[in-house]
C-alpha cells in the first residue's frame, strides 16, 4: 500500500451482549426472550466480577443458579429462565458445549391453579364492555395465553370451521384452539374494524406490520396484506425497537390494558380469589376436563408438551364421562 493510499479503519468485533442480541434475533425468538436472554447473560457476568464467560464454566454458572435460589429465593421457573439464558449464550453464541451443571434447585410451588365457576365467569364478564370483553371471553372460550390472544392475526381466525390457529406459541409450536359460536360476530366486527384502520393506514403510505425475518424475507410485501395484520391492532404507529430500518408499524394492542380492565371487573365483583387474566385460562381446561372431555385434547388444546402440566387441573374438580370438544364459552 502507498504512502498517499487512504487508511482503511479497523473494525472492531461486536462485543458479546451484541452478538447475544443477534443471534436471538436470528432465530426470530420474542422481543420477551431477547430481553430477558440479555439481562439474565449480564447479571451473570455481574455477578462473576464481569469476568468474561469464556474465563469461566459449569462451577460459575452452578454457583449463581444457587444464588438465585438460595440468596434470591427465585421461583423454579425464573431460576430455570436464567439457566436457559446462560446455556444458550455458551451454546449458541460462544459455541461452547457445557458438561453437566448440578445447582441448588430452586423448589417448585405446589399451589393449585385458581379456578372460577362457570357462574363467576359470567359475573366477571357481566363487568365488562367492548373490546376488553371480546378479549377477556377468548382467554376463557378458547383457552389463549394473554399474548397469544393480543397477538392473533386476521388470517389465523377460521370462521367457517369455528377454530383460531394459534402461531408460535409457547415452544414455538402451532396449535389450533376453538372459536367460540357465540363470539363469531363480534369477531366479524372487530374484522371490519381492522379492515377500515388499514385501508386508511395504506392511504397514508403506511400499513405494514411486523413479520418474522423469515416471512419478511420470502415474502416482500406480505406485511401490507391485510392477512397479516393484527386482528387486535394498537391504536397508534410506533417503530420496533428490534428493527433497524426505523419503519412505523401497527403492533398490536399492549397486553397491560386488558390487565387493569380484568382487575378493575374482579374488583367490582367482590371476588376473593386472587383472579387475573390467566385465571380465565385455568378456567377453561377445568371446565372442559369437568364435561368430560379428554385430558389428551386439553393438553393439545394448551398447547401443554408434557400431559404432567395438564394434570393438575384434575386435581381442583372431579371428572365426569367423556364427550366432545365444545367451547365452554358457548355452555353460559
Amino acid at each position: 500500500m502507498s504512502a498517499n493510499s487512504p487508511k482503511v479503519p479497523e473494525t472492531k468485533p461486536p462485543k458479546l451482549l451484541d452478538r447475544l442480541l443477534g443471534k436471538i434475533r436470528s432465530l426470530n425468538y420474542s422481543k420477551r426472550t431477547e430481553d430477558a436472554y440479555v439481562d439474565w447473560a449480564t447479571k451473570f457476568i455481574v455477578f462473576h466480577g464481569k469476568r468474561h464467560p469464556r474465563e469461566m464454566g459449569t462451577a460459575e454458572i452452578a454457583a449463581y443458579l444457587t444464588h438465585l435460589a438460595v440468596e434470591r429465593k427465585l421461583a423454579a421457573s425464573t431460576q430455570n429462565q436464567a439457566f436457559s439464558a446462560i446455556l444458550f449464550l455458551y451454546r449458541q453464541v460462544l459455541e461452547i458445549e457445557l458438561d453437566r451443571v448440578d445447582f441448588l434447585r430452586a423448589q417448585r410451588s405446589e399451589r393449585l391453579p385458581v379456578v372460577l365457576s362457570v357462574e363467576e365467569v359470567r359475573t366477571l364478564f357481566d363487568e365488562m364492555t367492548g373490546l376488553h370483553r371480546l378479549l377477556a371471553e377468548l382467554l376463557y372460550g378458547s383457552g389463549l395465553r394473554i399474548l397469544e390472544c393480543c397477538g392473533l392475526r386476521v388470517k389465523d381466525v377460521d370462521f367457517a370451521r369455528h377454530r383460531i390457529l394459534v402461531r408460535d406459541g409457547r415452544g414455538e409450536k402451532d396449535r389450533v384452539v376453538p372459536l367460540p359460536r357465540r363470539l363469531a360476530a363480534k369477531l366479524r366486527t372487530q374484522l371490519a374494524e381492522v379492515k377500515a384502520i388499514h385501508v386508511r393506514d395504506l392511504a397514508a403510505g403506511r400499513g405494514r406490520v411486523w413479520l418474522p425475518t423469515a416471512y419478511a424475507e420470502k415474502w416482500p410485501g406480505a406485511d401490507r396484506e391485510l392477512g397479516w395484520q393484527y386482528l387486535f391492532p394498537s391504536g397508534r404507529l410506533s417503530v420496533d425497537p428490534r428493527a433497524e430500518d426505523g419503519v412505523l408499524r401497527r403492533h398490536h394492542l399492549h397486553e397491560n390494558g386488558l390487565q387493569k380492565e380484568v382487575k378493575k371487573a374482579v374488583l367490582a365483583c367482590g371476588f376473593t380469589k386472587k383472579v387475573s387474566c390467566h385465571t380465565l385460562r385455568h378456567s377453561f381446561a377445568a371446565h372442559l376436563l369437568e364435561a368430560g372431555s379428554d385430558i389428551r385434547t386439553v393438553q393439545e388444546l394448551l398447547g401443554h408438551v408434557d400431559v404432567s402440566t395438564t394434570m393438575i387441573y384434575t386435581h381442583v374438580l372431579k371428572r365426569r364421562g367423556s364427550g366432545g370438544v365444545v367451547s365452554p364459552l358457548d355452555r353460559l
